[in-house]
């Protein structure tokens, strides 16, 4: 297994959480008709840009915005690489 690098400044690594497969009532959901995961747990966090703080720590559970991040693959598993301010909300 390739090891996860060390995130820049303000910067954080995301796995995607998937998207459900079908709905409460059954029916099974194509992948072209899915929505794309907002939601993820994070795996890697860069150091705090000058002047800021960084929130976020290795295992929360976040919210992010439908179109946030950079889509990468590493081991044939789909990350997501975003600044910290793209995150809405730690979940608890």
């Amino acid at each position: 297994m390739e090891k996860l690098g060390k995130p820049l400044a303000g910067k954080i690594l995301v796995k995607p959480v998937e998207a459900e497969e079908k709905t409460a009532s059954g029916i099974i959901i194509p992948d072209s008709a899915k929505e794309k995961p907002q939601k993820g747990k994070i795996v890697a966090v860069g150091k705090a840009k000058e002047g800021e703080e960084m929130e976020v720590k290795v295992n929360d559970i976040v919210l992010y915005g439908k179109y946030s991040g950079t889509e990468i693959k590493i081991d044939n598993d789909d990350y997501l690489i975003m600044n910290q301010s793209d995150i809405l909300l730690i979940v608890e």
